[in-house]
């Protein structure tokens, strides 16, 4: 029988990994001056990035139901070589100067092996952690939110090291991170079959309510309402999310000092991984359903207010406090999606779930910057988002009520 808590240490090592890739604005300007290119192409070099979450989101649809048949340990392992390959490819591809290998190795081979990172570790913790599904799923999601903040620094001390390059960097990286990867899948393993943690008692009334509402395979969970429902409403949360991420320097830039605005930026990580943690973890309190209302009606105010926030304090308090929203969404899904559907194939739903990352990396980031360079302002692009956020919260207050009569029938 192997350590749950272990488990869970294994998978925040997956999660602090593969989340690194979160950390790619650090090699924007050193990128830019390596291929020769001027500001204005700043665009050639950040579809790296893009195209990285863009497979993440889009593999996972594919790849969910390998995970499940091959398991958490084999899918680990196939994640470190893939995410190694993709940062050592793009280290080769810099050191001869040829862009779309980065685009090849770091966002199409990089990108699918954080998808299959990012399932596996999630799936079988919620089989570990009946009782705390929120969570366990919060606690190693919540290595992928603070896994930019560490890489930043890690990737800051390493570029100042001359001995070691631009594209030196990118071979230490994907061997350091391959290894934190295989050690940790090599822990890796479902629970026994039918395993209850001690104290936990599946049949008892407070229990009870916290098993799911039905076991389901992937296709019927498909046919059902409520996958489309969690569905969009991930998608706008976290459209809206990647908005504010994506010109949060620029907004802060407007309000305070470029060392504040660039201490906000960094904060922000904090935020977002503490968000994962905290409210994945309410949720097991409240529930999932009350805990997704929530997202909707905090962030609904806050961005029809953060275009006019002109106090610096003012301003980073909202867009911290959205912050923890768009991780949160994120960590609570996969035991939103165990509530409803059961654990049975949880990852090949969960794979399913996060095309949301996909079509949002390509849409809201364009988005955000058109609007802008359209209007000259970012008022209309938040009170976008706040209108999108309004339109789809009746979607989780009609979750909650279905959800409760579910759980009566």
């Amino acid at each position: 029988m192997k350590n749950r808590w272990l488990i869970a240490l294994a998978a925040v090592g997956i999660q602090i990994s593969i989340g690194s890739i979160y950390a790619w604005s650090m090699l924007n300007a050193p990128l830019l001056e390596h291929f020769g290119l001027g500001s204005h192409h700043l665009t050639k070099i950040t579809w790296t990035f893009t195209l990285s979450v863009f497979f993440y989101g889009f593999s996972s649809a594919f790849l969910g139901k390998y995970v499940q048949k091959m398991g958490p340990k084999k899918s680990g392992i196939l994640a470190a070589l893939l995410f190694g390959i993709g940062l050592i490819g793009t280290g080769l591809s810099i050191q001869i100067k040829w862009l779309w290998g980065m685009y090849i190795f770091y966002g199409a081979i990089g990108g699918t092996g954080v998808s299959i990172g990012y399932i596996a570790p999630v799936a079988t913790l919620v089989k570990w952690f009946p009782d705390k599904r929120g969570f366990a799923t919060g606690l190693a999601i919540m290595g992928f939110g603070f896994a930019s903040f560490i890489a930043s620094y890690v990737i800051g001390l390493l570029l100042e090291i001359e001995s070691i390059g631009l594209e030196r960097l990118f071979y230490v990286l994907g061997i350091g991170y391959s290894i934190i990867i295989l050690l940790s899948a090599n822990y890796l393993a479902p629970p026994p079959e039918n395993y209850c943690p001690a104290g936990f008692d599946p049949n008892h009334e407070d229990h009870h309510k916290k098993k799911p509402v039905a076991e389901l395979k992937a296709k019927e969970a498909l046919k059902t309402s409520h996958f489309y429902f969690l569905w969009v409403m991930l998608f706008i949360i976290i459209t809206a999310g990647l908005g504010v991420i994506s010109v949060a320097k620029d907004m802060a830039d407007l309000r305070m000092s470029a060392i504040a605005a660039t201490s906000t930026v960094a904060i922000m990580g904090i935020f977002n991984g503490l968000g994962r943690i905290a409210w994945s973890s309410f949720s097991d309190i409240v529930g999932r359903p009350l805990t997704w209302v929530l997202f909707f009606a905090i962030q609904i105010p806050l961005f029809f207010l953060l275009p006019k926030l002109q106090t610096p304090i003012l301003f980073q308090i909202a867009i911290f406090i959205i912050m923890t929203c768009y991780g949160g969404s994120l960590a609570s899904v996969p035991a939103y999606l165990s509530d409803r559907f059961g654990t049975k194939e949880l990852a090949t739903i969960h794979g399913y779930i996060l095309t949301t990352l996909a079509i949002a990396a390509v849409t809201a980031i364009p988005l955000t910057s058109w609007i802008h360079d359209h209007t000259n302002s970012f008022d209309a692009t938040m009170n976008i988002f706040a209108i999108a956020l309004s339109a789809t919260s009746g979607l989780s207050v009609l979750m909650m009520v279905q959800m409760k009569r579910k759980r009566r029938e």
